[in-house]
């Protein structure tokens, strides 16, 4: 470990941090000839996969494999369509003639 003085450190900062960075250099930053303080490399630590990461966070219950409508609601579904498909309203419709739910045709 190079002992810098606080001087010299104040002058060239960058430079020793690019040494540093690239290098691994160490530096020991000094004032009057006394250590205050260490310009070390960060450890760098590899980034955690993507894979597994949700490992033993979730819980099964009940069937995951079934309906997920039991089978008495269905009768239900069934006479909700058809009392939805004998609506009486009228289809709201934009100007241009086109009904509200259709989308406006791209010119080229």
């Amino acid at each position: 470990m190079d002992r810098v003085p606080a001087t010299e450190f104040k002058a060239k900062c960058l430079e020793l941090m690019d040494r540093v960075a690239e290098r691994g250099e160490s530096y020991v930053i000094t004032k009057r000839g006394r250590p205050v303080a260490k310009l070390v490399p960060v450890d760098s630590q590899p980034k955690e996969s993507l894979f597994g990461w949700l490992r033993g966070k979730a819980a099964i219950t009940g069937d995951i494999v079934g309906p997920v409508v039991a089978a008495n609601a269905w009768e239900f579904i069934k006479e909700w369509d058809g009392v939805t498909a004998d609506d009486p309203r009228p289809v709201p419709r934009r100007p241009g003639g086109r009904k509200a739910s259709q989308r406006p045709r791209s010119r080229r």
